[in-house]
Order: C-alpha cells, then structure tokens, then sequence
C-alpha cells in the first residue's frame, strides 16, 4: 500500500491542479500531490486543515480553515475539495482566487472512524456546504460492496442553484435503489421547482421515513450552519421528539 501524502504534524504542500465551476458559488479544486504515486490515506469522514496567509490579513497572521476531501481516498496523485465562496470568506475567497500552478499547504486532523456495518441505518442531514463531508461518507459507503448500511440523505439549502450535487446522488441512488434514499428541501426556490419548499423540520424528517421506526441501530450525522445544527438538536427538537437520543447524533 502506497504511503498518505499529508502529514499529521507537518504541513504539505500541494499545487492546484485544475480549477471547475460546479454552481454560482461552489468551485471543485484538484490538488496535485509532490509524488504521483502516493495517494490522501484518509479515512472517510476526514477533513484536512488549509493554511493561507490571505490579502488584508496581516503579513504572518495565517487563516487556518478545515476541508473535507470528495475524491477517492485511493486515488494516486491528486486530492480534491468542492469549495463554497462565502461573502467576506477570507479563505474561501482565497481558495476560489487559485489558479493552476498555485500552492497552498495543509495538515490532516483526527476524524471520526466509521466502521462498516456498525448501524443498519444511518441518516445524513446536511445544510448548504455541510453536504460535503456526507457525500465523502456516502461514496465510501455504496463502494463497499460489503458495507449493507442504509442511508437516508436530507440535504437542505437556499436556492435549486445550490444543488450542486443533486446529479452525482442522482447517479448513486440510481445504482443503490435499495440502498440509499435522498430529499432535498429549498427555503427559496425557483417558479415550477420540483423539490420542497421550506427547512428541515420534524415533518420533512417523518416523510423520509423517520416517523414510528425504532431508533436502534441508527445513527444521525449532521453538518450545517449552527442555527440549523442547534434546531435540530436542541432538547425537545425534531431530533428528540422522533426518538433519537443524544448518543446517537453527531455534528462534523
């Protein structure tokens, strides 16, 4: 097995590779790694740390932001990250700036391990960007044949716009029909939108299936903006009131 190509405790450097516009304000970057041959060595639900010295930030005062990778961990030579710009985003309007040929250095953090088969369910709630770390997790999950857990995917954003990846879950649910279910829910959407209108809410989350099913053996990620995280899991939530315990949910 080739060796990861990003350290723990030291930082690596890696040039841009290539530059695509996947939305209005979402950019996939492909990092290239120093040896073709190595390969990220991160395990699924892992994110790695980018450090820049941005523009108006002061000479040696560095932006330290975390990114979670959404190609293939196996894949040889390259990296890649999906990237949303943030009005006044220091790092993301850095990262979005790149051309091929730039550098930037990062570091890999702890993650959480997933195991598979260690639920029979599990249920990835996501808004906006946070929709990148479960894409990461649910690739990992529907290429391993021997992995049989369910996964029901709530992805909640602003616009259709911001459905950047509604082809690519159109793609996996295709090949996994038994396997993966997903429902997306836009606050603003477009005249004649073919998805609901609205957040995710207790009623959106009962009309996925989460209504009168027993919660053993699931698990819920969740990953988006704090109001949204907090909504969710606050004490007599959505969360609470469909039978989930605290144990049972976890925030990337």
């Amino acid at each position: 097995m080739s060796k990861s190509a990003i350290g723990s405790f030291s930082f690596t450097r890696l040039t841009l590779h290539s530059s695509e516009e996947l939305s209005h304000d979402v950019k996939k970057l492909r990092f290239a790694f120093p040896d073709p041959d190595t390969r990220s060595g991160l395990p699924l639900t892992s994110a790695v740390v980018s450090v820049s010295f941005p523009p108006g930030n002061g000479r040696w005062t560095p932006v330290f932001r975390p990114y979670t990778p959404t190609s293939d961990p196996d894949e040889p030579g390259f990296i890649e990250f999906m990237i949303k710009l943030y009005p006044n985003g220091k790092q993301s309007t850095l990262m979005h700036s790149l051309k091929p040929g730039d550098s930037l250095y990062f570091f890999k953090v702890p993650s959480v391990v997933w195991k598979p088969n260690q639920y029979r369910r599990v249920v990835l709630i996501a808004g906006g960007a946070g929709i990148t770390p479960m894409y990461q997790l649910l690739k990992g999950i529907l290429s391993n044949p021997e992995d049989q857990t369910q996964v029901t995917l709530v992805w909640g954003v602003n616009s259709d716009a911001d459905l950047f990846l509604k082809d690519e879950f159109a793609h996996l649910k295709a090949h996994h029909p038994a396997q993966f279910q997903s429902h997306y829910v836009v606050s603003h959407p477009v005249e004649g939108s073919q998805h609901e209108k609205g957040y995710v809410t207790k009623e959106v989350l009962q009309r996925v299936g989460l209504a009168g099913v027993g919660t053993s053996g699931m698990r819920v990620l969740l990953c988006g903006p704090p109001a949204m995280e907090n909504a969710l899991t606050a004490k007599g939530g959505p969360l609470i009131q469909l039978g989930f315990s605290t144990a049972q949910i976890e925030k990337f």
